[in-house]
């Protein structure tokens, strides 16, 4: 199971429904611009009423927007990526789930377009960002609180707008948190072409760390090598090169890393406890292999080395608001800078949904999905 969502947080029910038009999480558009009266506002929404299969349970819907209150944000949706997180969500094996029905989506960037009397942080033509997982960002508008909300600078890609709210916070902790690392030592991961992998190369560089990252083997591996190189990989090696004897002799020219990220478990997270220094972290923040974490005795013992987890929604729990708001502004400026790039993307129109989920669970598909409304 993947874990490198948000948190899920939810203070009144997810769903109030009129027939099938759900009105509490997207409670409508600012009172200065509907009356009570007014026709409610429509909107377009991928909607799911049960787990399974997201190319099945998923379906675009009309949904409209009720009257707010004073502390409100209506906002139009401009893009919003499809992570894995999602897909965990709506087949139902993800750590947090949301009341049902329920409209897809955790991460994406959206621009205000009216506030509630009360709102003083934000205005119209601002960009934002959910503050948390849950709101349901597949969808064309929406009203959430102010509270719910991260204001980001436009000056910023809109691809990196809408992707900057997981995965690159996830590399970013990840190799800040677990080990004093210092310029010139090395970073070991696995899954090294999935966002938060092509984000930890961007960062890692930018703070003068080397990186080794290991990839499964595939018929464009050096399309995929290249391509990871132009970020910044200093290496780029298969699973099974990762196993060979030789992969001794490969550490004469380079520290053995003392911090590996492992997003896959299995025989791939062995390998890479392997070749972590003595006292060295292995941080688990994912399972795309869908088995256990195996760690010989041998290293733990004679190695001393650390299995941790991370989980951005527990960091988020553990940390205050204003300490997110500052990690989302220490990567915009690293995208202003020109260090972080979003990770390789397809747009593609909120009407097209069912081919965007459907290219998202292919294997060795290294561009991440991006629904456009």
């Amino acid at each position: 199971m993947w874990v490198c969502s948000t948190l899920w947080r939810v203070r009144t029910p997810a769903w109030q429904w009129r027939g099938l038009l759900p009105a509490s999480g997207c409670r409508g558009p600012a009172a200065s611009s509907y009356s009570a009266s007014a026709e409610p506002a429509r909107v377009r929404a991928l909607v799911y009423g049960h787990h399974g299969d997201p190319a099945k349970v998923v379906e675009l819907k009309n949904l409209e927007l009720a009257a707010v209150g004073g502390s409100d944000v209506r906002v139009k949706m401009l893009a919003a990526p499809i992570n894995p997180s999602d897909i965990n969500m709506i087949q139902g094996n993800y750590g947090l789930l949301p009341e049902l029905p329920a409209v897809g989506g955790n991460e994406g960037v959206a621009q205000v377009v009216a506030v509630g009397s009360n709102v003083t942080g934000l205005k119209p033509g601002d960009w934002v960002i959910p503050a948390n997982a849950g709101l349901g960002t597949w969808r064309t508008e929406a009203v959430f609180s102010e509270e719910a909300l991260i204001q980001v600078p436009s000056d910023i890609p809109l691809q990196s707008a809408a992707t900057l709210g997981v995965n690159p916070c996830t590399a970013y902790r990840m190799l800040m948190d677990f080990e004093q690392l210092q310029p010139g030592d090395s970073v070991i991961q696995n899954a090294s072409n999935s966002g938060v992998g092509q984000a930890v190369i961007q960062i890692a560089t930018a703070l003068g760390l080397r990186t080794i990252n290991v990839v499964r083997d595939r018929p464009d591996i050096q399309k995929l090598s290249d391509r990871l190189k132009s970020l910044g990989a200093e290496h780029v090696i298969t699973e099974e090169e990762l196993r060979r004897p030789e992969m001794k002799n490969f550490f004469k020219d380079m520290p053995q890393p003392r911090l590996a990220l492992n997003c896959v478990g299995g025989k791939s997270s062995t390998e890479l406890l392997r070749q972590l220094a003595r006292g060295g972290t292995m941080v688990t923040y994912g399972g795309m292999a869908k088995q256990p974490v195996v760690a010989s005795v041998s290293l733990l013992i004679f190695k001393d080395l650390k299995l941790r987890g991370f989980w951005l929604s527990q960091w988020k729990k553990d940390h205050s608001p204003d300490q997110f708001k500052e990690l989302i502004l220490t990567l915009c400026d690293l995208i202003r800078r020109g260090q972080l790039t979003a990770p390789a993307c397809s747009q593609v129109p909120l009407q097209d949904y069912q081919s965007a989920l459907e290219a998202s669970m292919k294997p060795f598909i290294s561009s991440k999905q991006i629904l456009t409304m």
